[in-house]
């Protein structure tokens, strides 16, 4: 699958900004087997009085943005090409809970892609226990570590609702799962906790998704969005294999990776600092075309 992907942040500041300085994580990265960007380009508005890139230690790249001067608004526009594979559904190589646990203790590496770092707590993520109760179930009733994470992907789709106005940015997995509603990031984080819980190493990814509208009615400009799902570390055998509970789906290729970390925090799409006496507001365009 080829795709045209553009993205547009908006930010409107009451008050004139300065000083300010940000990290952009929104540019989509090549992963061999699975996705090959072809071309990028990335811009500001107003142009940053300095900008450097590098790559963070989960292979993610990040855009440094800063300014002096005084300015309203930012903002930030996308354009890129994206190759995505479409591979077949991998055969369930996993072993279960017990085998992973002992494939765990017998691995050392610090490497990005160990599983070590995606057990314990993270900053967005902590270990909860009603929350690892609810993934214990799907454990009890699978055969394997695949089939464990794929039996909460489906539950946490079935008995979770979409709600835009139920959360926010820094609702934590707990209140999510406390209320079972929330939006693409609340079921990853509820994803991820569960599966921590239970000892089973689980990442957040974040990247764009494209969507179909329903028979017979036009594609909206503006319609796609940044969307965030889950990896799962299914063993030696498997690998990382990456579930999306919004959608009760496992990842495909109508869903073009950003990047990877711990949890929203590791790879949020801008993050910064800046001097201000009031507030902002945000708004955010994307499009994913598919190219014929």
């Amino acid at each position: 699958m080829l795709y045209d992907v553009r993205l547009e942040l908006h930010y409107d500041y009451d008050a004139a900004v300065h000083g300010d300085r940000h990290l952009v994580r929104v540019s989509p990265i090549s992963i061999p087997q699975v996705q090959r960007v072809i071309a990028a380009s990335l811009s500001f508005e107003p142009r940053p009085e300095q900008e450097t890139s590098f790559t963070d230690f989960f292979g993610n790249l990040v855009t440094t943005i800063a300014y002096s001067g005084y300015h309203d608004h930012l903002d930030v526009r996308l354009s890129a090409r994206v190759q995505v594979e479409d591979p077949p559904s991998p055969a369930d190589l996993s072993p279960t809970l017990t085998g992973l646990r002992e494939e765990l203790s017998r691995l050392w590496s610090v490497a990005a892609s160990s599983p070590q770092h995606f057990l314990a707590a993270s900053p967005r993520v902590p270990l909860d226990p009603a929350i690892a109760a609810y993934a214990r179930d799907s454990v009890a009733s699978s055969p394997s570590v695949q089939a464990a994470a794929l039996d909460l992907c489906l539950r946490i789709h079935r008995e979770f609702r979409y709600d835009r106005e139920a959360t926010k940015v820094d609702t934590g997995p707990s209140e999510a799962f406390a209320l079972k509603r929330g939006v693409c990031q609340d079921f990853a984080h509820v994803m991820i906790a569960g599966l921590r819980g239970v000892g089973i190493p689980a990442g957040y990814v974040s990247g764009f998704l494209r969507t179909i509208p329903p028979k017979g009615k036009p594609r909206l400009e503006g319609a796609d969005a940044m969307h965030a799902w889950v990896r799962v570390w299914c063993g030696q055998h498997a690998g990382w294999i990456e579930f999306d509970p919004t959608n009760a789906m496992l990842a495909g290729p109508d869903h073009i990776t950003i990047g990877h970390g711990r949890d929203y925090s590791d790879i949020s799409p801008i993050v910064g600092v800046l001097r201000t006496s009031g507030e902002h507001s945000a708004k955010q365009s994307v499009d994913v075309v598919r190219v014929e």
